[in-house]
């Protein structure tokens, strides 16, 4: 899953999305995917009260909220990412976190100013991977540690697996592969390769998820609307598309219309050790 595209990448691949966009993540995509994997994740940092927690990659600050719940009232709690729309839901959301704008490959934070640094499903659109987690540690104090999450591949993700198969065959490849680009770190070793440069005490972790709509129609608005497929779809497409998901896509619907199907996740912790 980790193939690269002889094309340009596009805000789709780099999972830029506009305004609209944005409220819709928020209040469709974090409660069916997102925000199940929120505590999982600072478990996984080791995040305690009384710590300081950088949020990279934040969108609208899923886990950013978890972990200002966490540390306690006062403690600093930052959340980074470049797309405005986001930030906005975010800092409307919760007023009282530290949300600025910012690329992973450039972090507008000081040096060693974090106990841990978290990221989730960002790392597949970061830019410079590699510049990325280089930024990370140097945001992080030595001995603090650093937490991705990325998807499994569509091999172990089925519904997505289907449903860009779909959207190749109804929309064509530019929109599938705006739908591919969240699953392009899907194997453990692909993530380690991430983390392992940037310490010791490297940790890594299969967490089991599961995407819950409450209908076809809903998980199909979803992806259009609350994603990167936003700019990519018309309206007359997305009936279109409902249609077909609802003749393609039966297996995953429940006798209560409702949508479940597996969406595991790898999460990766590394100790910081070594300076920039």
């Amino acid at each position: 899953m980790s193939e690269e595209r002889n094309r340009p990448a596009t805000d789709a691949d780099r999972g830029q999305v506009n305004t609209a966009a944005a409220e819709v993540y928020e209040s469709f995509f974090v409660p069916a995917l997102f925000g199940q994997f929120a505590e999982a994740v600072l478990d996984h940092a080791d995040v305690v009260a009384g710590a300081r927690v950088l949020d990279v990659g934040c969108g609208t600050g899923v886990v950013a909220r978890a972990a200002a719940a966490r540390v306690g009232a006062g403690e600093r709690v930052v959340g980074v990412d470049p797309n405005p729309g986001m930030l906005a839901v975010a800092e409307r959301s919760a007023p009282s976190i530290e949300w600025r704008a910012g690329t992973s490959e450039a972090l507008p934070v000081e040096d060693r100013c974090f106990d841990h640094t978290v990221s989730q499903f960002a790392a597949m659109f970061f830019t410079d991977r590699r510049e990325a987690m280089n930024e990370m540690a140097r945001a992080t104090a030595i001995g603090g540690t650093i937490t991705i999450a990325t998807w499994f591949g569509l091999d172990r993700t089925p519904g997505y697996a289907a449903m860009v198969a779909l959207i190749a065959e109804e929309l064509g490849n530019e929109a599938a592969d705006a739908l591919r680009a969240p699953f392009v770190l899907g194997r453990p070793e692909d993530v380690r390769g991430l983390v392992d440069p940037i310490g010791h005490d490297v940790r890594l972790t299969e967490s089991s998820g599961t995407a819950r709509f409450a209908s076809l129609a809903d998980w199909v608005h979803t992806d259009v609307q609350g994603w990167t497929l936003a700019d990519l779809v018309d309206d007359e497409q997305e009936v279109a598309l409902i249609a077909r998901a609802e003749q393609d896509l039966a297996r995953f619907v429940s006798a209560d219309g409702s949508v479940s199907f597996p969406a595991p996740a790898i999460i990766a912790t590394v100790v910081v050790d070594r300076p920039d």
